[in-house]
């Protein structure tokens, strides 16, 4: 077995693993590689073929057989419509187009532009929609909605400069003799996370 041939063959073990168990994590975990090797070997594939799968010279970028521009930009112009929908959804969606492409080509694309999370692509939509001043379509404004409501319901709020929004809290913090109960008031302002804080005798802050 030459080199080459045993890089690919380790490669697609990952692969051939991940279909007989039905689980890519636990395949993953059983030869010790990441979720992310796996989808990089994946959108190798997709790309080049087997050939894909052997290191290429960095200073000979992969781009033979990437995919066409035309069919690019149409997914990228799928994923500025529907931002939610995950790489197997546009795959499908696609081939009803009669676009012809794998989920890992759809996943390549999006790690060429940095769209590989959902978030990375309502942020574009976001975005775009500010500087195109275009309309956005019900669903897409349902898609922004939620995900600012996740965003809210983790604790991320969005503040767009110093002062915006100040987030305070009082708490307490113990007793000490000679001096009695001891609270603490902390302020934070929400778009720099510079905080302070300050102790009082009372919880009044006074």
């Amino acid at each position: 077995m030459t080199q080459s041939q045993y890089i690919i063959r380790r490669k697609m073990n990952v692969v051939e693993l991940a279909q007989t168990l039905g689980n890519i994590s636990e395949a993953c975990r059983n030869l010790g590689v990441s979720r992310q090797h796996y989808y990089d070997i994946k959108s190798a594939i997709a790309e080049d073929g087997l050939d894909g799968l052997l290191e290429k010279s960095r200073k000979q970028p992969r781009i033979a057989n990437r995919l066409s521009p035309e069919i690019e930009e149409k997914i990228l112009a799928y994923s500025l419509e529907f931002p939610t929908h995950g790489q197997k959804r546009v795959c499908n969606e696609l081939k009803k187009q009669g676009i012809h492409i794998s989920d890992g080509g759809v996943r390549g694309v999006w790690s060429r532009h940095n769209l590989l999370r959902k978030k990375e692509r309502l942020k574009r939509l976001e975005k775009y929609a500010g500087e195109s001043g275009m309309v956005l379509t019900e669903a897409q404004v349902v898609a922004l909605e939620n995900a600012k409501e996740e965003k809210q319901a983790h604790g991320e709020i969005e503040t767009f400069h110093p002062g915006f929004l100040l987030g305070q809290d009082t708490y307490y913090v113990g007793y000490i003799k000679g001096v009695g109960k001891i609270y603490q008031q902390t302020g934070i302002d929400t778009f720099s996370n510079v905080g302070f804080a300050k102790l009082y005798t009372d919880k009044t802050g006074e």
